[in-house]
Order: structure tokens, then sequence, then C-alpha cells
């Protein structure tokens, strides 16, 4: 038992699988909107290392992202699927990493039910703009930190306990397998 948990007097542990794990994955990486998107070997400055923002996290658990077909990234995807994504809601709570599966994904309709119109920042032709891929990322494994009861509860337990010197965490975390 770790630790910081040995004083800890509520179950603080949950492992999720299957739909449930579907379940935190979507809601976490909705909360989150974005996070790091780490493929393997790098070929640029950034090791493989970059923010991306999630399209979509879709019923069963898929991360949905858009990206250039002429980027690093897909052809570091190309090249071994294998992605980390690392997420974090807030400053204290929703921590996610997720490894994956990465698929590059052609189908413009996919794209266009993908698109926003602020990512012609990237994509300067629109949501035709030749060059716009989706990625489908399918979650195999990952790890979880957050709290139970929301921000205000376990802003009010680590006040509590410091001020009776106890232990009144309200986090959980957990493995997520699919």
């Amino acid at each position: 038992m770790d630790s910081i948990n040995r004083n800890q007097p509520e179950a603080n542990r949950r492992d999720l699988s299957g739909p449930d794990a579907a379940e935190r994955l979507r809601d976490m990486a909705q909360d989150a909107d974005s996070c790091f998107f780490v493929t393997q070997g790098g070929l640029s400055d950034n090791r493989g290392v970059r923010p991306m923002s999630v399209r979509e996290a879709d019923e069963r658990g898929h991360l949905w992202f858009l990206s250039a077909s002429d980027s690093h990234k897909n052809a570091e995807i190309e090249a071994n699927p294998a992605v980390k994504l690392y997420f974090q809601k807030n400053a204290h709570a929703g921590f996610l990493e997720v490894e994956g599966h990465a698929e590059i994904v052609q189908d413009r309709q996919r794209i266009k039910d993908l698109w926003n119109f602020m990512l012609k920042t990237w994509f300067t032709e629109g949501e035709d703009d030749p060059r716009i891929t989706a990625i489908r990322v399918t979650p195999r494994r990952g790890y979880y930190w957050d709290n139970k009861h929301g921000d205000a509860v376990a802003g009010a337990k680590v006040v509590v306990g410091a001020v009776i010197g106890k232990t009144l965490d309200d986090s959980i975390e957990g493995r997520l397998t699919f």
C-alpha cells in the first residue's frame, strides 16, 4: 500500500474496465479538451510530444483528432502507431494517462463531422483542405487520478484535514483497461 494511502480512511482506489473505463476516459477528455499527444520516434525538436485538441471522445472510448497529412505526427504514426496521451482537467484534479493505437483516417465525412471553423487557422482551405486527416486513437490501457465529489468538496476536505491533522483526501485513482 502506498505510504500516503495508509492514513486514508476512505477507499480511494477504483480500477475500471470496458464501458466504465471508456466513460471515465470520455468524461475526462471532454473536460480537459486537449492533451499532450506523444508519438514514438519523434522526427522534430519536440521529440514526438505536442499539444492536441480532442475533437471528439466517442462512446467506445475512441479519441478523435484532426491533423495535417504532411505533419511529423502523421509520419511518426505511420512508422509506429503506438501513442501516449496525457490529460489534465485542472490544476488539482482530473489527470489521465492513456496508451493507445493511433490510426490515420482519410474519411472526408468523418473529417467534416470533426471540423470546427477555428481550425481554419491551420487548414487555410477550410474543411475541404486536402491536407486534413483524422486520427482515431483506440485506447489500450491507462491510469487516472481525480477527486470523487468535485473540487469544492475536495478542497474543503483538505482544509478540514489540515486543521484536525487527519488525512481527509477526496482523491480517487485507478487503472483503466479497455
